[in-house]
Order: C-alpha cells, then structure tokens, then sequence
C-alpha cells in the first residue's frame, strides 16, 4: 500500500505550471480537434499520463468531485494522490461528478451515466477526461463547430471507437451536455459539446 510519503510529487512550481496548463486547455477548448502541448511536469502515478495529471493539478479542487474509472482506482495511487495533491473528493457516483478520468482502454460507461448540466447551469456538467492511444495516428475523424475554421482534421486511436457517435446527444441535449479531453502522453485535444463530427469515426 502506497503512503502519503511514496506518493510521487506534484508540480515543483505551481504557479507557473498550472498557469500554462490552464492556457493548453483554454486554447484546446478554444481550438477543437487540434493538437496542443502540455509541457508542465509533476510527478504522476503510473496510471496517469503526463497530461492528465498537469490537468488535474490545475482544474481539480476541493469543490470537484472526480469519478475514476474502476482501471484507475485498483492500486488506490490515483485516488490518493489526487486527494493529497488537489484535495478533490474521489466519488463512486458519476452522475455529480465534475470530471471523470477513464483510463486507456478502460470501459466508458454511456454518457448519460454523468451530470449533464441544466439549462439554468450547463456549466455544471461533466468533463470527461480520457486517455487515448494515439493523437497522431488512428482514424481520421472531420470536425466542424465554433472555433473551427469550416473544418478540422484530427486524427487518432481512441477507445472507444464509437465515442463520437455517443457525443452526439449532446446535439439535442445543448446547452447541456459533455465535454471531453482527450489526452496522449503530454498532449491533448478538446471536443467541446459544441463541436460535431461531420465525416469519419463511427
């Protein structure tokens, strides 16, 4: 069992490290479909990307629940260090969860098992952070949407391969509905709720 003392580190400069993570992420939403760099280090549990754990550093506190995918909670490293580091309730129940963090390969559960938002607070949703195999090779999905200029290519390995097609709820769910990040390594790509899949994927 891993203590409070093996858990490996978090960022060496905070302020700095978040700061540009957040910017990554902001220009990831503000860019969907393309591909930016998360160059923050920390140390992170085995199970987690780079990325993923600069993101969690920078977005997760003690006012967002984070649901984990059972792949991710076995050894209890992830859990512990996210409560140690960001002081984010780790949650059972996805349906008020602020993020979801599902690992490579793990089994997605179906999207409407997350919060959703509300007309009044769309912005209550879930974000769902997942990790993929690839943000450089795979399929060749074609994106449109706000922040895209007529269309954006992206293309990557992406369990499960019918994530698409289960994003489209959020077609008739919008304003509400959920946001994703898709993070290889230290990089990672945005699909708002906004953007829509036009060729491509499943």
């Amino acid at each position: 069992m891993t203590t409070i003392a093996e858990l490996p580190a978090g960022f060496a400069d905070k302020v700095s490290s978040a700061q540009s993570t957040f910017r990554s992420v902001m220009d990831a939403m503000a860019r969907p479909g393309s591909v930016q760099a998360v160059t923050a280090r920390a140390g992170t549990p085995a199970s987690l990307m780079p990325g993923t754990a600069a993101i969690a550093l920078t977005l997760f506190d003690h006012d967002t629940p984070v649901w984990l995918h059972p792949a991710l909670t076995e050894k209890l490293d992830v859990a512990k260090w996210l409560k140690f580091h960001c002081g984010a309730p780790v949650i059972t129940e996805p349906s008020v969860c602020s993020f979801a963090l599902v690992g490579r390969g793990g089994k997605l559960p179906p999207l409407d098992r997350f919060s959703l938002g509300s007309n009044e607070y769309p912005d209550r949703s879930t974000t769902l952070i997942l990790q993929v195999e690839s943000l450089q090779a795979g399929t060749v999905y074609e994106l449109c949407g706000p922040g895209i200029d007529g269309s954006a290519t992206l293309r990557a390995a992406i369990d499960p391969d019918d994530l698409f097609a289960r994003l489209s709820i959020n077609v008739e769910l919008f304003p509400r509905g959920i946001d994703v990040i898709l993070v290889h390594d230290d990089s990672i790509v945005a699909i708002p709720r906004t953007a829509r899949i036009v060729a491509g994927g499943g």
